[in-house]
């Protein structure tokens, strides 16, 4: 049955939404999502009746996301205001506030497949499900091209969501895996995989919505590559002084080099969200 009929649209609503217009985005006839009161484009979204605040500000922040035509390749850091995603020893739980955990939530649950690279995998024995909100859980994918990953870690053990683990051709380990696990050799280099590589290898399952969720040095390897559409940086009022940083890419040589992507900022909890479109020169 049809929700009834409201004069305000809520936080609930809108997410709702987001999630469906995210579903159908990669279709290449998609450019407009109708849901009741609310119109959703790349470009924003409006509506035929006020909403809330807290639905605005979801709206603002992840329209555009949702309804990034065709495949799209997101990345996510998050880091001190020094840039660093965790000590000298990789203690990183948490460096950001529960508001920001909640919003990479929210782009786990907009995406087909999430990424790790192996250290993260190992190190933070992550889960990389949708638990701070409601939404369809993405495919979890390793980059292993080595493959060093323990059939210990949780990605591989529990199945609350499918498991692509990716390989490189030469590399050992290829032992039984379990039901809710698939491994896939791809070729690799003494840099690992090539990320162009990595994502039309997820495309060609129907995996074409991916998130790059970490760690600094996978999420370099692919700004670098230029396959990214977005990065989300949520920075935290926090000074580490040390550590492992966020991003670490090849030194240049004068400004005119850098990057300049079109940022938005929203606030996130006490965290500072960056949304790059890297898509604009």
């Amino acid at each position: 049955m049809p929700p009834p009929p409201t004069d305000v649209l809520n936080h609930a609503m809108a997410w709702q939404a987001l999630c469906r217009a995210s579903e159908g985005a990669s279709r290449p006839d998609t450019s407009v999502h109708r849901e009741g009161p609310l119109r959703l484009t790349a470009d924003g979204w409006t509506s035929d009746i006020p909403a809330d605040r807290e639905a605005r500000g979801l709206l603002d922040t992840l329209a555009p996301l949702a309804m990034h035509p065709g495949r799209l390749a997101l990345a996510q850091l998050g880091q001190s205001l020094d840039g660093r995603i965790a000590t000298e020893s990789g203690h990183s739980h948490y460096i950001n506030g529960l508001e920001s955990r909640t919003h990479l939530h929210r782009l786990r649950a907009l995406v087909d497949a999430v990424v790790v690279g192996a250290g993260t995998a190992c190190e933070d024995d992550p889960l990389l499900t949708v638990r701070h909100v409601s939404g369809r859980q993405p495919v979890r994918v390793i980059l292993d091209p080595r493959g060093r990953v323990p059939a210990t870690i949780r990605l591989l053990r529990e199945a609350q969501a499918p498991c692509l683990h990716l390989v490189g051709e030469q590399a050992d380990g290829a032992g039984p895996t379990a039901d809710h696990v698939t491994r896939l050799r791809l070729p690799s280099n003494a840099d690992g995989f090539a990320p162009a590589a990595v994502l039309e290898a997820l495309a060609a399952r129907g995996l074409k919505r991916v998130l790059i969720e970490g760690g600094g040095i996978t999420v370099s390897r692919f700004l670098e590559a230029g396959v990214l559409h977005r990065l989300h940086l949520l920075v935290a009022p926090l000074l580490i002084g040390s550590g492992r940083p966020g991003l670490s890419m090849k030194p240049i040589a004068t400004l005119d080099q850098a990057q300049r992507p079109v940022a938005r900022t929203f606030r996130c909890g006490d965290d500072t969200l960056f949304d790059l479109d890297l898509t604009r020169p």
